[in-house]
């Protein structure tokens, strides 16, 4: 009925990486397909929960299964599956070796929650550390206080790598997390870091090779209206919504392939 509603061909993709209700409880009475649809709407249009279409389930029970996949981590559980999926179409293996970092900051709107000023961008609100690989698919993410440094969130992010980054061995970053950071990874970590600088002869706008590729994956994200600025209470929500966002691309891409 909308735009982004599950084709077929892409509910198939997903079906079976959500989790059966649990035994013992209520049954589950919501089709979990009309849930995930909801849930999809949202992240593309950025409406609120409360003017979810009547077509689709109530929000407060839409909002009860985000929560739920939230704090059970079966968001990014079913993000990493896909994204090994995507990546074994693609000829790659399903644990990458290299990566990009980077951060960007969007404005936050006056609920309640962690917010802070970046002096560098001029932003009220909070900022998004992500790694991606060569291919610009999410690895993992941080959401923080915009006016937390770069390196500190990168610190943050590495400690909080999982077992799909065990093999990553190089990290393609900018000039803002030299200093103290490359050391401590070489400390407490099996890659390093690789600052790409641009040259002092450069002027205007120039594409800078492997750092490139982690704005591509920004872009995708903020396709999705409910990344452009963050609406959400709970930086564990504001996580949760990127791999929502990602989800959706790979759910796309595979169903065409």
């Amino acid at each position: 009925m909308y735009p982004t509603d599950l084709t077929d061909s892409q509910w198939d993709c997903i079906k079976e990486l959500i989790p059966p209700a649990k035994p013992g409880g209520k049954p589950r009475t919501l089709e979990m397909r009309a849930v995930i649809k909801a849930l999809l709407y949202l992240t593309v249009t950025g409406c609120q929960w409360r003017i979810l279409p009547r077509e689709y389930p109530a929000w407060q029970s839409v909002d009860t299964y985000f929560r739920t996949f939230r704090d059970d981590g079966t968001w990014q559980r079913i993000h990493d599956t896909l994204r090994a999926q995507v990546r074994e179409r693609a000829g790659r293996h399903k644990q990458p070796t290299a990566g990009a970092l980077e951060s960007q900051s969007v404005k936050t709107t006056q609920v309640p929650g962690v917010r802070g000023y970046d002096a560098g961008k001029k932003v009220t609100g909070r900022k998004g550390h992500i790694l991606v690989d060569t291919l610009a698919l999410l690895l993992a993410v941080v959401v923080t206080s915009a006016a937390l440094s770069d390196p500190a969130g990168a610190k943050l992010l590495f400690k909080r790598l999982g077992g799909a980054c065990k093999k990553l061995r190089r990290i393609w970053v900018d000039g803002t997390y030299r200093g103290h950071l490359l050391e401590w990874v070489l400390l407490h970590c099996r890659f390093r870091l690789q600052p790409v600088l641009r040259s002092d002869d450069q002027k205007g706008f120039v594409v800078l090779p492997r750092r490139w590729v982690v704005e591509r994956t920004f872009a995708w994200m903020t396709q999705c209206r409910r990344r452009g600025s963050d609406y959400e209470v709970l930086v564990q929500s504001s996580q949760a919504m990127i791999y929502i966002a990602m989800t959706r691309l790979m759910i796309r891409r595979l169903a065409a392939s």
